[in-house]
């Protein structure tokens, strides 16, 4: 017969002899231990609370918003806006552009205007897309008017070079 196995046992920290380890003493020792080394010492969030992602309006689709978050992806109505966000930027460049000149030229003229009638219909078919795309109307954006883009841009060049 095969006599009774003793219980494994170890020393702990304080030098006194521990019968029976668990699982959990192996864990909480290899922590003290990586805490003592200082390997938690660059974590992200350290001294402060972790970010709490809630998405308590998103019901069923929360873990589909999860998944596209994770994976960097937004869905494609949030593209499509990002992309008028981006072309916004353009416009708003041409216009501070034809305002920073004193003296602008007939070419120059001709050609900011021109790139912004080429701009705002790039615009309007990215708002068209955002429009047909978002789930609700609240994400919908009003399309530009060409007339009104170009008269401001024309108000602008006639203030910054002082003529009437």
């Amino acid at each position: 017969m095969n006599a009774p196995r003793k219980p494994a046992s170890r020393i702990d920290e304080h030098g006194q002899r521990q019968d029976a380890p668990t699982w959990e003493s192996l864990v909480e020792r290899q922590l003290r231990e990586a805490m003592d080394d200082g390997r938690f010492d660059d974590l992200p969030y350290r001294g402060e609370r972790l970010p709490i992602e809630d998405d308590a309006y998103a019901g069923d689709r929360a873990m589909a918003f999860h998944v596209l978050r994770n994976a960097r992806i937004a869905p494609p109505w949030i593209e499509a806006d990002r992309e008028v966000r981006n072309l916004l930027v353009r416009r708003d460049a041409i216009i501070t552009r034809a305002a920073g000149r004193r003296t602008p030229s007939a070419f120059a003229e001709r050609r900011d205007r021109t790139d912004l009638e080429t701009l705002v219909v790039e615009i309007n078919a990215a708002i068209a897309r955002v429009n047909a795309e978002a789930p609700t109307d609240r994400q919908h954006r009003r399309p530009l008017s060409i007339a009104e883009e170009l008269a401001r841009l024309d108000a602008i060049r006639i203030d910054a070079s002082g003529r009437r």
